[in-house]
């Protein structure tokens, strides 16, 4: 199905580089909001903080396989770049969607990863061991095929912020990484395209997450032991009706260190499951 939308859609690296090679020679500065699609306001608002830092955007829809374990949701994961396409549309603020093939990004004999350590140590890491090679792969891709001035990400995937900003840094690749700050439902739910697989007492569970967080580092600012603090919020949300949690950690804000005591800026990060639905946030302390 035609994509109904007046924004430009480029859908291989010959036609991105087409577009933008006149913007570069005309000197304008360009954002880049990687995405893998099922847009919501939490997107929007990455596409609307990356217009006011640069003279274009650009969004990539790409839902990367690298980033997802054989028994994870890749192939349910939505996709709907019609929907996308008219979303971003709507905010007046996009001048082109990449949109490529996973066989241009992956052309068979594809043997490249990025590996990692830092801020990708432990937490996601621990339970999702290809995840962030994934995403460093696909992101230095999408940063060499698109050559950015800006690149915004979301601060609800906290580890995977600090991870691009360490990656751009470390290889060179020019490209100012932002973060955003998170956009949450009423209740303080963290918009997530996997909100959508919630049922209804599951949406119920689901707020629960953001309220235990806040409470972790409510307690934690009071002077209890970290780990102490930990162990209460993993409680909690077992008690408010999530079956499994994977972790609740108090890091250190800039490296994701371990702390034992709150003695400089810090965040509680956490990841739960309802169900076969696995949410995670993030709150600073």
């Amino acid at each position: 199905m035609a994509v109904q939308s007046t924004v430009a859609v480029a859908t291989n690296l010959a036609q991105l580089r087409a577009a933008l090679d006149p913007w570069r020679k005309a000197g304008a500065t360009i954002a880049l909001v990687p995405t893998m699609g099922a847009l919501h306001a939490g997107h929007l608002a990455l596409v609307r903080q990356a217009a006011a830092s640069a003279d274009k955007v650009v969004v990539s829809i790409f839902v990367n396989p690298a980033q997802f374990a054989p028994h994870e949701d890749f192939g349910r994961y939505p996709r709907a770049l019609e929907t996308d396409s008219a979303k971003l549309e709507s905010t007046g603020a996009v001048q082109l969607i990449y949109a490529p093939d996973a066989r241009d990004m992956y052309p068979e004999g594809f043997a490249t990863k990025v590996s990692l350590d830092g801020p990708a140590s432990g937490l996601e890491t621990a339970f999702r061991s290809h995840f962030f090679a994934g995403v460093a792969t696909v992101v230095t891709k999408l940063f060499t095929q698109c050559r950015p001035d800006i690149a915004v990400f979301g601060a609800k995937d906290y580890q995977q912020l600090l991870v691009v900003k360490r990656l751009s840094r470390d290889l060179d690749l020019g490209v100012d990484v932002i973060g955003a700050p998170t956009v949450r439902e009423a209740d303080g739910l963290a918009l997530s395209s996997r909100n959508a697989y919630l049922s209804g007492d599951q949406r119920k569970i689901a707020a629960h997450l953001n309220r235990v967080l806040l409470s972790v580092g409510e307690r934690a600012r009071t002077g209890i032991p970290v780990a102490q603090a930990e162990a209460e919020g993993a409680a909690s949300l077992i008690n408010a009706g999530f079956d499994r949690v994977d972790y609740v950690a108090i890091r250190d804000a800039e490296t994701l260190a371990q702390l034992r005591a709150i003695e400089r800026p810090a965040r509680v990060l956490a990841a739960a499951r309802i169900g076969s639905i696995r949410l995670i946030d993030n709150r600073p302390v």
